[in-house]
């Protein structure tokens, strides 16, 4: 069985909102998170569906998924405090749902731009090897800050909390040709995902940036799939309106049969 784990529970301050967490935002009369789910609904390969969700969202999640006829959604359980809560309580979900040997898709409700092929390849990478994290190849030079280990980290947004501080030394240049971006879908078995968040729990580690640091961490191989470079997260205004502007241009071309 092939399960999709929609992390939803983000609060969005980056986007300013006015309270809206980001995955509600509409366009074209679309919540973000329903464009991000109609991607899982629609390939064949996946039989479910396991939304985290902000707890006083879920009513609104279920209606949501109604009106647009999303008919995967097996559960909708309430996110946590940070992102790897969110997963982590979905995941026991699922496996009270699927078998324990099913893959697992664990994905971000803000990244409505996955490719079908994209789920594809994890789904198949992680049937060959056990696991898959999609990347794609970095475009810019990557700088390591020498001061990194002294900020606070955004755990919602995966970003330093002081990104805009001003900096009196450049650490280590990187070459971008060595460099990859880690995106979403990341995807693994059930059990052995599971099993790193219940190891992570029993220490009181809740401080992992995402689903590939958690498996690295406790000794297990990650294997990557390339995707596209239009799998963008949105997290900031712009992150937006490049996603309309993707949006706008695909329906362009679907009115004029281009």
């Amino acid at each position: 069985m092939n399960v999709a784990l929609i992390f939803a529970g983000g609060t969005g301050r980056r986007m300013h909102t006015n309270g809206v967490p980001k995955q509600f935002l509409t366009l074209y009369g679309k919540p973000i998170i329903i464009y991000t789910l109609e991607k899982f609904e629609n390939h064949d390969l996946v039989n479910g569906i396991v939304i985290s969700c902000l707890k006083d969202y879920i009513p609104k999640m279920w209606k949501l998924c109604q009106k647009f006829n999303i008919t995967k959604v097996r559960a909708i359980v309430a996110g946590g405090e940070t992102g790897q809560e969110s997963i982590y309580n979905g995941l026991v979900k699922i496996d009270e749902l699927f078998p324990s040997r099913s893959v697992v898709l664990v994905h971000d409700g803000v990244r409505p731009l996955v490719d079908a092929e994209t789920i594809t390849r994890n789904i198949a990478c992680v049937m060959e090897h056990g696991s898959a994290i999609t990347v794609t190849p970095a475009t810019e030079t990557i700088i390591v800050d020498p001061e990194a280990g002294e900020q606070a980290w955004d755990a919602e947004d995966d970003r330093p909390l002081f990104a805009h501080r001003a900096r009196n030394e450049v650490g280590t240049i990187l070459d971008r040709k060595i460099c990859q971006y880690a995106k979403a879908p990341q995807s693994f078995i059930l059990s052995d995902l599971l099993e790193c968040h219940e190891k992570a729990r029993a220490e009181g580690r809740n401080d992992f940036i995402d689903s590939a640091g958690i498996m690295r961490y406790y000794g297990k191989k990650l294997y990557t799939v390339e995707g596209s470079t239009e799998n963008i997260k949105i997290t900031t205004p712009i992150d937006f309106y490049i996603f309309k502007a993707i949006e706008t241009a695909k329906e362009s071309s679907n009115a004029f049969g281009l």
